[in-house]
């Protein structure tokens, strides 16, 4: 693993980038879980927001990093809302990080291939993409549960692998979720950066041993 906090842009071809506080801004699948969610099912089950969130944070985090966790038909079959619409309705809260939209835009000219990896749900991943048209800064987009196990998980690398060709000496990945990172570490790829602000309302987390980076933007400072 390359840990100056420099990046030889010269020593990369492929840059696999996480959606979620690393892209787009966090700030909105936290607010979206830990206050509109517990709201909805306040109303819906005649509780309070601060028992319906008493009575889901553990439901959360019991399967937090796992596939059931970022799937959008879990949690509308356990919590009985409609998880897709409820975003929706929520479309205009998602937004880029600070810098973000500037960043791959100088991505997109730099010739390197450029890779959007997400754990987000299919329908979630279209839905944030009617908001901000991703697909446009991106060679390919792929959400893990085509391959049937999240980042965190050591099966889902070779699994990406085999669909995207690419040499782990010679990638960049980035993200905000240290258990993603140890897993892509221990895949092989060399070129590791961890977003210390991935929510724009919270202030930075620790990023463990990860060289890490305020905003994305930074990378090409």
């Amino acid at each position: 693993m390359r840990t100056s906090p420099a990046v030889d842009w010269a020593a990369i071809d492929t840059v696999l980038l996480d959606m979620d506080g690393t892209i787009l801004d966090l700030r909105f699948d936290n607010w979206f879980w830990q206050e509109l969610i517990p709201r909805r099912y306040a109303a819906a089950n005649g509780l309070t927001e601060a028992d319906a969130w008493a009575l889901l944070k553990p439901k959360f985090l019991a399967i937090r990093g796992t596939m059931q966790w970022y799937c959008v038909d879990h949690w509308s079959r356990e919590l009985d809302l409609d998880i897709a619409a409820i975003k929706r309705e929520a479309l205009t809260e998602v937004d880029f990080l600070p810098g973000a939209e500037q960043f791959l835009r100088k991505l997109r000219l730099s010739g390197k291939r450029c890779v959007l990896v997400t754990n987000a749900h299919p329908v979630t991943l279209a839905i944030k993409c009617e908001r901000i048209a991703l697909s446009s800064y991106f060679d390919a987009s792929y959400s893990t549960h085509s391959f049937a196990a999240p980042k965190e998980d050591a099966a889902f690398w070779p699994r990406l692998a085999a669909a995207e060709a690419f040499a782990p000496q010679r990638t960049l990945f980035v993200d905000d979720n240290l258990a993603v990172l140890d897993a892509a570490r221990d895949f092989g790829i060399a070129w590791l950066r961890a977003v210390r602000c991935p929510d724009s309302a919270r202030g930075p987390q620790h990023t463990g041993d990860y060289t890490a980076v305020d905003r994305i933007a930074d990378l090409l400072a």
